[in-house]
């Protein structure tokens, strides 16, 4: 496996891409391209989740893919220059970094054997919030002007999203409900994405996937849990709604225990026994066989 960190953005050092590249071997694809996941940690826009970072990349590259990781730029990013991180944290900074990882992975197809037609975008809380986003956004100005190559270099063939944040229009509205949970989570979020929490509604419908997704959209794999307090199952159920408006093929499933945060819900990626939860570990074999149906290895016949 080839692991390398490479940053995106000059004079930054916080915005990084880390690879996870299969060797190849003649006893397997023997120099066949394999398909890619581009993963995309949580952290409410103030860190980059470690524990939604490797075991996930990992995880997939057990499936046969190369993963990628980005961090993006994040409130509480270090930076190498004079801008603030609160700054780059805003949209559509990473937004944007998303397009600059897929076009980085691109120009690297040929050498790191990676089929540039499957490549799948995975976001996990505020990531799953970019990855909707760039599904909404890859082949919009916003995006191919800023990373400069036309918007089919910048393709998504498939995104899963994980407890992911959709619509920050309810977020907002939550913010003025006292009874609803995650307050300082939520307006944490919303600072550190738009710089405050009082914003016009056409710049958070702008921002909201479940309210912006079109037919450019790709196939969506989508979970949450109905034990969640901080991103309700209602973003996730909102973001399928919006697919099936638009015409796009999903996969929705809530499991009804698991806090925020569960990742792969497994000892590979827990923290503390509260990421523990076997029933909804069971996401990631159905999203494998979600995938497998998009994904599928080239393997070659050996049988003349």
């Amino acid at each position: 496996m080839r692991v390398e960190t490479i940053p995106l953005r000059e004079g930054r050092d916080d915005v990084t891409l880390t690879t996870y590249v299969l060797d190849d071997s003649a006893v397997m694809l023997d120099r066949r391209p394999r398909p890619a996941v581009l993963v995309l940690p949580g952290g409410g826009y103030r860190f980059v989740s470690d524990r939604e970072g490797e075991p996930v990349a990992m995880a997939f590259a057990s499936l046969g893919y190369h993963a990628f990781v980005l961090r993006y730029s994040v409130h509480g990013s270090p930076t190498a220059g004079a801008v603030e991180p609160r700054e780059h944290s805003q949209f559509p900074g990473p937004l944007v970094e998303v397009g600059l990882a897929m076009r980085e992975v691109r120009a690297r197809a040929g050498d790191w054997r990676v089929d540039v037609d499957r490549i799948a975008v995975c976001g996990f809380s505020a990531g799953g919030h970019v990855a909707a986003l760039y599904g909404a956004y890859w082949s919009k100005p916003l995006v191919t002007d800023a990373v400069g190559v036309p918007a089919e270099q910048l393709r998504p063939a498939a995104m899963v999203l994980g407890y992911a944040v959709t619509d920050l229009v309810d977020v907002v509205a939550s913010l003025r409900d006292s009874s609803e949970p995650g307050g300082t989570d939520h307006s944490a979020l919303v600072t550190a994405h738009l710089g405050g929490t009082d914003v016009d509604e056409e710049v958070l419908v702008r921002v909201s996937p479940a309210r912006v997704l079109d037919a450019d959209a790709p196939p969506a794999f989508v979970w949450a849990t109905a034990g969640d307090r901080v991103v309700p199952p209602r973003h996730s159920l909102a973001v399928a709604l919006r697919l099936a408006a638009v015409g796009v093929p999903f996969e929705l499933h809530v499991f009804e225990e698991g806090t925020h945060g569960l990742s792969l819900a497994t000892r590979a990626s827990a923290g503390s026994p509260a990421d523990l939860e076997p029933r909804a570990a069971a996401w990631f074999g159905l999203c494998a066989s979600w995938l497998e149906e998009r994904f599928a290895l080239d393997v070659p016949d050996r049988s003349s």
